[in-house]
């Protein structure tokens, strides 16, 4: 029996987080959500519980509301990052969740890579 498409995105999403938290016990997570409108990144400490830097297409000053397409997840990396290294965090782990790793996910994480992250 085939599966259907939430089926398939829950059974990659538990697939992606258990391979990071056994390797990457310790370290923030570079957590990123889609969907159709918008899309959005959080560096999160797994440790304490709490959200260090966050980063959202639905800003104005990233000015790309509404839009979910490669520029404004490119911007939402940017803006990440610089978020990230003014909180003094400097490495992190890439959790993109159930998503595939292409199109807006991969361009937030290289403009993510590309502001001084290193995941």
């Amino acid at each position: 029996m085939a599966l259907d498409k939430r089926t398939q995105f829950l059974k990659r999403r538990l697939r992606v987080r258990n391979k990071l938290k056994t390797v990457n016990a310790g370290q923030l997570r570079l957590c990123v959500h889609r969907s159709n409108k918008n899309i959005h990144a959080q560096l999160i400490d797994d440790v304490e519980g709490r959200t260090v830097a966050a980063a959202s297409s639905l800003e104005a000053d990233l000015g790309v509301i509404g839009k979910n397409n490669v520029e404004a997840a490119a911007r939402v990396g940017t803006a990440l990052a610089e978020r990230a290294k003014a909180a003094g965090v400097e490495g992190c782990y890439f959790d993109r969740g159930g998503f595939r790793y292409h199109g807006g996910i991969k361009a937030l994480a290289d403009a993510a890579r590309e502001g001084g992250l290193k995941f």
